[in-house]
């Protein structure tokens, strides 16, 4: 991709094509992809995910009136909110405009000025690697710089704001991990994120390439098992007499597991043992233990796959096509689950061999032609004054 044709370049372009003068700002948001540590998020855990060098962008400029206008270079179409009464826009793209609107004002944030502007980005849709959260966070940068320049930024409370949004206002019952990582991360570091305290450990990747293995297969997370499977934790949780699963110590677990039905048996298993693998996998890279952290990987696959029942026959044949290529430390399944997206970690010398030839052995066996990015973690979300930096 030349520096021409980047998600940046295109909305800059095309907001001067639209508005007849450079925008003012550029706010930009990246998606995420998870090491370890799948659905921990919501049941207080512990999540290990890195920022990527793929985002949402919006070139854009603040308005005079309380009014949010994006341009969106990859849906084709435009989203108007309005700040003070904001409506929904259900299977729509706007909808998520829409809930930063109200969470913002639920959270007490003033947005006094709305914005204008050209949205596009990279981060794959429905692939498991946060595109909703992107665009939360690209669209809360920039009424950011709209109100004050950035001054009150605070990513741990947008973060929090913005899981309202995806919470109350779109319907997903999804944890914090999504919304701190895009607002939060740092480049070159994966992020160990207590998701009840929100304290954060910023862990140096080492030479390890990061992997991102999409499917082709798609999941709608309202209408999916993601709900169901929220519900199934918060059962268990009850029956520990405990806030939330993070709470419930292996041991205890182990003890009192006969007590519960099979299918809540199983979650609370993988929920309890992927909090101690995800504590152990940074533990080990922060040591220089790739090996390890990658063996953790695996192990937490399997986890998802026969305990949490979130894996599907495309998703773990990618994974055993990447494990079985020279110089891949561990594999596993990343995000909600239901399709979407692997990661591999990946010795640095081995990560474009193993791209190319995951990509064409999946295309034979599964019949569908895989997307697979080589990634750099990247910072968080970010917004630049373009009038300064062009």
């Amino acid at each position: 991709m030349t520096s021409d044709d980047t998600p940046r370049a295109r909305a800059v372009r095309a907001f001067a094509e639209r508005f007849g003068a450079p925008p003012d700002f550029v706010a930009r948001a990246p998606g995420r992809v998870n090491l370890i540590g799948e659905h921990t998020d919501y049941n207080d855990g512990f999540v290990f995910p890195v920022a990527i060098d793929r985002a949402v962008w919006i070139a854009g400029r603040a308005r005079d009136d309380r009014r949010v206008v994006l341009h969106s270079l990859d849906f084709g179409d435009a989203a108007e909110v309005d700040l003070a009464a904001p409506e929904h826009r259900r299977k729509h793209w706007a909808e998520y405009v829409a809930g930063m609107a109200w969470a913002l004002a639920e959270g007490g944030v003033p947005t006094p000025r709305g914005v204008e502007g050209v949205m596009a980005g990279n981060v794959p849709v429905g692939a498991g690697l946060s595109s909703s959260a992107a665009l939360e966070l690209a669209v809360a940068r920039a009424l950011s710089w709209a109100s004050d320049r950035g001054a009150s930024w605070e990513p741990a409370r947008v973060a929090r704001i913005a899981q309202r949004a995806e919470n109350a206002w779109v319907g997903v019952n999804s944890g914090i991990m999504d919304q701190m990582i895009s607002a939060a991360g740092r480049a070159g570091h994966a992020l160990l994120i207590d998701c009840r305290s929100l304290e954060t450990r910023a862990v140096p990747m080492g030479r390890e390439a990061v992997v991102v293995l999409d499917t082709g297969t798609r999941r709608g997370l309202v209408d999916s098992a993601y709900n169901e499977r929220r519900a199934q934790c918060e059962a268990a949780a009850r029956h520990f007499g405990v806030r939330a699963l993070r709470d419930v110590d292996l041991a205890t677990f182990e003890r009192r597991a006969g007590e519960l039905d099979d299918v809540t048996r199983r979650r609370a298993r993988h929920v309890i043992t992927e909090n101690a693998r995800t504590l152990a996998a940074a533990d080990a890279l922060a040591a220089g233990d790739a090996a390890t952290a990658g063996l953790l990987m695996d192990e937490s696959h399997a986890s998802l796959r026969d305990d949490f029942e979130v894996s599907r026959r495309e998703l773990d044949v990618i994974v055993e096509i990447a494990r079985a290529q020279e110089g891949c430390l561990g594999a596993r399944m990343t995000g909600a689950g239901f399709g979407g997206c692997a990661v591999a970690l990946v010795a640095p010398e081995s990560a474009e061999s193993l791209a190319s030839e995951v990509a064409s052995r999946y295309e034979r066996e599964v019949g569908i032609r895989p997307s697979v990015y080589v990634c750099t973690p990247s910072e968080g979300a970010s917004v630049e004054n373009y009038q300064e930096n062009g």
